[in-house]
């Protein structure tokens, strides 16, 4: 078939194998192209590794280090007529590439937050690998079940305290408006620190060391986005932060808890365009126009730029960069206040005529339709390709 886009509003509800394909491999010519830590992880689970950050996590540790690596995700598979989810075309080319290398890589396709998937992952560590001695956590859902109870948390995407009204660019339409979110509820808050906070983090790595296959002295973090004043009011002080406060509680629990001098960090990365950040108001217009402002500087990184960054400055580094809160800090290119600054302008004062001049939202939607794996330099759109693709090593 040939395949094209196609977008209701923030969602992309296909992707393409070809393009997926050719993203991925983008990002592994962009890792071997780097200087690397000296020192690097050998076996490494990677928690959400089929998109984004955690793709890029995969990669890097992969193709960077050389490592073994586990990951874990829940995608859509293809049919004759339907294509797959991004996710799964990106680990099939991801394993595709891992095989060529001759590099050690399996896949289970899962609920991450069950216990059965857990489990899948210690046996096959135990057989495999025998210890881990890096767990990336990346998962990113709008509902997540306890797997004690059966429960299913929800989370929202609402202030704090009270009813924000804020300038919108409404990607549905191409034109900036307003939107207007009513402040969540006791439930609500509780909800999304339930689903997007460090609980289920505590829990894989609770599984990991009762069964014996963390490494002594091994490292763990998960990533969070804590941006800076215009993004605050539906973001970093409200559901979404508070949720984010909570991976901080985790991984303070996970160093002081681990028997084996194992060390759990929280990683600060930048904004960048993905299906889950196109979904919250404020993030397109504020990435859009930090776009803008960060690449005329040749100062932005996407989530390849950033992990890379992340495993040789901060992760394995002897003298990481903290923030104030003790958070690994990736993000600090991205919050200098002459950049922000910069933003605070152009958001005050764009409009739907000069959307294309003062921001930079061409870029920001080609970056949403990469994620598809459209729009991807070199891959022939018009081509008849067939949406069924394996990923080997499946278990």
């Amino acid at each position: 078939m040939v395949i094209k886009p196609k977008i209701r509003g923030f969602i992309c509800t296909n992707a393409h194998p070809v393009g997926c394909e050719a993203h991925v491999n983008e990002q592994i010519a962009y890792v071997k192209s780097q200087e690397q830590a000296s020192e690097k992880p050998k076996n490494v689970l990677v928690i959400g590794s089929s998109t984004g950050y955690g793709l890029a996590s995969r990669i890097t540790a992969a193709f960077g280090c050389q490592a073994k690596t586990l990951g874990v995700f829940f995608e859509k598979p293809p049919t004759e007529k339907r294509t797959a989810s991004a996710g799964w075309y990106n680990t099939a080319a991801f394993q595709k590439a891992a095989d060529e290398a001759g590099l050690w890589a399996k896949n289970i396709n899962g609920d991450a937050f069950s216990h059965e998937v857990k489990a899948q992952a210690i046996d096959l560590i135990k057989e495999e690998l025998g210890q881990v001695d890096l767990v990336i956590y990346s998962l990113a859902s709008p509902r997540r079940t306890d797997p004690d109870t059966g429960e299913v948390y929800s989370s929202t995407l609402k202030p704090i305290g009270e009813t924000v009204t804020t300038k919108n660019l409404n990607t549905s339409k191409g034109v900036i408006d307003e939107v207007t979110v009513e402040a969540a509820n006791e439930e609500e808050i509780q909800g999304t620190i339930d689903v997007m906070g460090g609980a289920d983090w505590e829990l894989w790595i609770k599984a990991l060391s009762e069964a014996g296959v963390l490494a002594d002295g091994f490292k763990t973090t998960a990533y969070t986005y804590i941006g800076k004043k215009l993004t605050w009011p539906i973001y970093g002080h409200a559901t979404i932060g508070r949720a984010k406060e909570d991976l901080d509680r985790a991984a303070k629990a996970i160093t002081e808890g681990s028997s084996v001098g194992g060390k759990a960090f929280v990683t600060s990365l930048n904004a960048v365009v993905t299906q889950a950040s196109s979904a919250i108001p404020i993030m397109p217009l504020y990435i859009s126009a930090m776009f803008k402002v960060m690449k005329e500087d040749g100062t932005y990184e996407g989530c390849i730029e950033q992990i890379q960054s992340l495993f040789k400055e901060n992760l394995y580094s002897a003298s990481p960069r903290f923030d104030e809160a003790g958070r690994f800090s990736q993000n600090y290119k991205e919050l200098e206040d002459s950049v922000q600054d910069r933003v605070q302008v152009i958001w005050d004062t764009v409009d739907t005529d000069t959307i294309d001049s003062m921001t930079d939202y061409a870029g920001y939607h080609h970056e949403f339709l990469k994620l598809f794996g459209f729009a991807v330099d070199g891959v022939d759109y018009d081509a008849d390709v067939s949406p069924v693709v394996e990923i080997n090593n499946l278990v």
